[in-house]
């Protein structure tokens, strides 16, 4: 059974409210495809970023506007867990460890951000999992992948259907971190990414489109990967 690692944004089904429509379908869409294990790991959303946009105002080191994010994530796991029908007494796994022991028994398994690290997220993270679990990675987002633009603000943004570790690793540099940043994918996950050599898929939030994904159909998104296969698939296409 194949085992995938999900980064999923907290904006995705926390706005000013809970999402529900959207946890029903994703719900459906992870019970479905028994196929798998899923390590899905939660993004904080705007509620971290409230958070941490407070402490900040209050003169608080990134230290503690890091772990004010790291508390919304695990809390969202745990709802996430609840909204799944998980036993409430086993609580969430707080280190990769405890991650892969949970995942060799059950088929999905919620985590918030593990163990505090400078600069960290919950997109690292969840790249840190795949990297230690040896999975691929599905970051699923608000945008419908990685985009030349912010396509929630630029009508003419381009998705960028492929791109290689380094590239993807060049752009995220260029951004300066901050606790409760809102990026597609971050630093610290794409330099992750970069040095295992990981396999990324960022997705939107339409779950047919993630359930194509995940039974090998044609789907709408970014594929991360290595140089050669980025330049064996375009030697494909002129076929």
């Amino acid at each position: 059974m194949e085992t995938l690692v999900i980064s999923l944004g907290g904006s995705l089904f926390l706005t000013g409210k809970v999402d529900f429509r959207f946890l029903e379908e994703f719900k459906k869409t992870i019970d479905k495809n028994k196929n798998y294990k899923f390590v899905i790991v939660a993004g904080g959303g705007n509620f971290a970023r409230e958070y941490i946009k407070v402490l900040k105002a209050a003169g608080k080191s990134e230290r503690f506007q890091s772990y004010a994010g790291i508390g919304v994530t695990r809390m969202n796991a745990r709802f996430l867990s609840y909204f799944f029908g998980k036993d409430p007494k086993k609580g969430i796994p707080h280190t990769k460890q405890e991650v892969k022991n949970a995942i060799k028994k059950e088929r999905v398994v919620f985590c918030g951000a593990l163990e505090y690290k400078p600069k960290n997220t919950s997109d690292g993270t969840a790249a840190e999992l795949a990297a230690f679990l040896k999975t691929d990675f599905v970051n699923l987002t608000l945008a419908p992948g990685l985009c030349t633009k912010n396509p929630l603000i630029y009508k003419d943004a381009r998705l960028i259907p492929e791109i290689s570790y380094n590239e993807l690793n060049t752009i995220m540099r260029k951004m300066k971190y901050k606790p409760g940043q809102h990026f597609v994918i971050d630093q610290s996950a794409s330099r992750i990414i970069m040095k295992n050599k990981i396999k990324t898929y960022i997705l939107g939030k339409n779950m047919k489109n993630f359930d194509d994904f995940l039974n090998k159909q044609d789907f709408i998104g970014t594929r991360v990967l290595d140089d050669k296969e980025i330049r064996r698939d375009k030697e494909e296409d002129k076929k």
